[in-house]
């Protein structure tokens, strides 16, 4: 893992003179992904990172490391980070390869209905500048047991849409979305639930999230309940084009798969 300079400077502070935070805690969460063929740019997505005992982590769709249907198989990626806690504008490329020795680095999962699109990628923190400046998740972040939230419950998806983002200072968008699907239930037995969204290629990967409420939180905590992982847009095969509209729903996994695929 390589960091690679990055050139924008402007002082943009994360705290004001009398030590407020300015940017949301949220927006630190994500991670702008470029997925590389050697020196040859791929796709971008979204991604966010998860700790775990002491132990960081990348969360992204595994459709974004590697992805048969589509003949996409990237051998490296890189996430932009912000390397200054008082310059938000200042980043740096760090590159993370998906192989070694000729065996894939992420863990993903399969359950009795197949794959499950999602994929995690350990960093090695030794490797990062020291001044990084991120906010991860945590297993106390996820849905701990019932109530569950209600169909309609307001989310967020926090990501990159077709790339889009802060290109200044390097910060992620935040898209509205609901619970479109019963959430506990394996939508047709997948291990994911619907979301009602606009949402675009480069998302994939992107956190659900949703505001956290009813249990205690130390100073500190990030304020905001991991839900799930975007996946991809679904859509109706027989759907006239010209006709009708895109369904505009989504599938998020659900969140508690990190449990399993950070186990030591």
């Amino acid at each position: 893992m390589t960091p690679v300079p990055g050139t924008r400077r402007t002082e943009h502070p994360l705290k004001d003179s009398a030590g407020v935070p300015m940017i949301e805690p949220l927006l630190l969460t994500s991670a702008h992904i470029f997925t590389f063929e050697q020196q040859r740019h791929l796709t971008n997505a979204s991604g966010f990172f998860f700790e775990r005992e002491r132990r960081l982590f990348l969360v992204t769709s595994r459709h974004v490391v590697s992805d048969e249907p589509s003949g996409h198989f990237p051998d490296r990626l890189e996430i932009e980070l912000h390397i200054d806690p008082k310059n938000l504008a200042k980043s740096t490329g760090f590159s993370m390869p998906l192989y070694r020795d000729g065996r894939s680095v992420w863990r993903q999962g399969v359950d009795s209905a197949g794959e499950i699109d999602v994929a995690v990628l350990e960093i090695e923190r030794a490797a990062l500048p020291e001044t990084t400046v991120y906010r991860a998740y945590k297993p106390d972040d996820l849905l701990g047991s019932k109530p569950w939230p209600e169909v309609g419950s307001t989310l967020l998806v926090v990501g990159f849409p077709l790339g889009f983002h802060d290109t200044l200072h390097h910060m992620p968008v935040v898209r509205h979305a609901v619970i479109a699907s019963s959430f506990g239930l394996r939508f047709q037995g997948k291990g994911y639930f619907l979301t009602d969204a606009r949402t675009h290629r480069g998302t994939s990967g992107a956190p659900v999230v949703m505001r956290a409420t009813g249990r205690d939180r130390e100073p500190g905590d990030l304020p905001w309940t991991l839900l799930g992982i975007h996946s991809a847009r679904l859509d109706v095969g027989t759907r006239d084009v010209h006709l009708d509209e895109a369904l505009g729903l989504n599938c998020a996994w659900y969140a508690d798969i990190l449990m399993t695929l950070t186990e030591s």
